[in-house]
């Protein structure tokens, strides 16, 4: 298992520093991103590309995959028939993102936008694909590799159902605010001008159907995967009653992490649609996608109804 996950974290390595160089050749600037991650690592500002930069910074990225692959390489045994697509994007979208941001956090990188976001989204799930299909075939797995895993994991079917809901619910909010302000799509436009277009402040939002459907993409892939994550949870509430705290601790801790990114990434936004609207949305989204997923789960609601003592 851990030479499988080493082998597919290092082709997982080669497939975002394929993206980058690609990225940065095409742009003009041949091995920016890694001299720009390097300086970030040594705490320095590096003008020229150096070979012994890129090199040492190249050794520490592939470092960082080969150990992430050994990670994902666990939790794929840890399943009798895993779902591989979903892991896929797991790890793209949620192990690689949190691995890269907290590291430039920890490092003190003088802003999170020092790579663009859309290339790291992108050269992730590349990776998380590519990681995915190697240890699919790595463990000679009989199952084809197709995105059937809806049907074959009722539990995924309704996490997806159940995050359609909560993106449809901020969605309308969202909608209703903008029609009662005058300003229809104002809200999308605006998240959108500022994590996809960079804007700086609201003279810079740009209310365009393209942007608007491309923005609400984003939103509802986020949503999805946040509606698998708490279908998951309440599962595993439903096996073991006593784990309900915990959950709810975990779904606050969530919600604080959304907020607190959005801050980050998104300051200006928040002041002008504002923090309550917000705020109220994710809480609308929460109480709906937990009425689903008490609708759907008799057995949970037995549970708790009957073991109502709740333990961490």
């Amino acid at each position: 298992m851990v030479v499988h996950g080493v082998t597919g974290g290092l082709l997982a390595g080669l497939v975002v520093a394929l993206w980058f160089l690609v990225a940065d050749t095409l742009a003009g600037h041949s091995f920016r991103t890694p001299t720009l991650l390097a300086g970030v690592v040594l705490n320095r500002e590096f003008t020229e590309v150096g070979f012994r930069l890129v090199a040492v910074y190249t050794v520490l990225h592939f470092g960082v995959f080969a150990i992430l692959g050994v990670g994902m390489a666990w939790v794929s045994a840890a399943f009798a028939a895993p779902p591989r697509l979903l892991l896929s994007l797991m790890f793209g979208v949620l192990l690689q993102e949190v691995t890269f941001y907290v590291g430039l956090l920890v490092l003190h990188a003088p802003h999170l936008g020092v790579i663009a976001w859309p290339h790291v989204v992108g050269a992730n799930i590349a990776a998380g694909l590519v990681l995915m299909g190697y240890l699919h075939y790595a463990e000679r797995d009989p199952r084809p590799l197709r995105p059937t895993t809806l049907r074959e994991h009722p539990a995924l079917a309704r996490g997806v159902v159940n995050g359609l809901i909560g993106a449809a619910v901020v969605a309308a909010w969202f909608f209703v605010l903008d029609l009662a302000s005058g300003t229809p799509f104002r809200t999308p436009a605006a998240f959108g001008s500022a994590l996809l277009l960079g804007a700086a402040g609201p003279g810079e939002i740009v209310v365009t159907f393209g942007l608007v459907a491309v923005y609400t993409v984003v939103h509802v892939v986020a949503f999805v995967i946040a509606g698998v994550v708490f279908v998951a949870l309440a599962e595993q509430v439903e096996r073991v009653p006593a784990l309900a705290l915990l959950v709810l601790l975990t779904a606050i801790l969530l919600e604080g992490l959304i907020l607190a990114t959005i801050g980050v990434g998104a300051q200006w936004v928040l002041g002008a649609v504002g923090w309550w609207s917000v705020a109220v949305a994710n809480v609308l989204a929460v109480l709906a996608m937990g009425w689903q997923v008490w609708r759907t789960h008799p057995m949970l609601q037995r549970r708790l109804l009957e073991h109502p003592q709740l333990h961490v």
